[in-house]
């Protein structure tokens, strides 16, 4: 699990009952529960953003929160030194031998790519293969990250729907002057949910699959360099040296110095 992502909602979420409590008594926090301002607010936001797509897509989107919540299972200097290993396999053996490799690969971009390399597909082919999915993949991604970009930019608009609502119910009747701080109170409430919703779900959880999506990016523009790297012969050092260009230089220690053959 990833422990940051808990962390960040759990302590966003300590800090706003925080907010509302200082100087105040515990029941004040009642004052910010109101039925009808959230189903305004949630139902409007997300009534339009299920208006914007089809209902299985909703369904769908709704459900990549649980992906923030998940360690990423990919390791990129392990990635690298997997593929130096075929490199140095395929220089000794031949591409005919990857064949046996890719079973034992559970990365199914990864192995495509390689059986691609040993049917004896052109290199242009394979690359134009690769990308397409690689395309098709980040679309996919990118769905998802703009439901929940969507999702946040619709929270302030319904509430400030709601608190327009509560206004003008509040400004037809101004004959009693006690009840007006009450109901302005309550119409503002929507523009906290709509705040809220923006700010304690949507703005993190885009920012994770954003994170996600350009990990798993990088990942997959690496296993296609290091394949047409070892479909062109090039030398193991050398097909090394050119994916570690890819880490940042504090990683690029946790690659053996060994991996690829002299």
């Amino acid at each position: 699990m990833d422990i940051a992502s808990v962390i960040g909602l759990v302590l966003c979420f300590v800090l706003m009952v925080f907010g509302m409590l200082v100087g105040q008594d515990i029941s004040v926090v009642i004052g910010f529960l109101h039925a009808p301002s959230a189903l305004i607010t949630y139902g409007g936001a997300l009534g339009c953003m299920m208006a914007s797509c089809t209902m299985p897509d909703f369904i769908a989107n709704l459900k990549s929160i649980g992906l923030i919540f998940k360690m990423s299972s990919m390791n990129v200097p392990e990635i690298i030194q997997k593929i130096i290993d075929l490199s140095n396999v395929a220089r000794k053996e031949g591409l005919l031998s990857l064949e046996e490799a890719a079973g034992e690969i559970e990365d199914e971009f990864l192995k495509k790519g390689i059986m691609l390399v040993v049917d004896g597909t052109d290199p242009e082919l394979v690359r134009a293969i690769m990308e397409t999915e690689l395309a098709s993949v980040e679309d996919r991604h990118k769905s998802k990250i703009d439901f929940w970009d969507g999702l946040g930019a619709m929270g302030p608009a319904w509430g400030m729907i709601g608190t327009l609502i509560g206004l003008i119910n509040m400004l037809r009747d101004l004959s009693d002057f006690a009840s007006i701080g009450p109901n302005m109170s309550t119409a503002l409430i929507t523009t906290f949910y709509g705040s809220v919703l923006a700010n304690w779900i949507c703005a993190p959880v885009a920012s994770k699959l954003k994170s996600k999506n350009a990990e798993e990016m990088m990942v997959k523009e690496i296993e296609i360099e290091g394949l047409l790297s070892i479909q062109a012969g090039e030398n193991p050092r050398v097909i090394e040296e050119k994916l570690k260009s890819f880490l940042a230089p504090k990683d690029r220690s946790s690659l053996g110095d060994d991996g690829g053959e002299a």
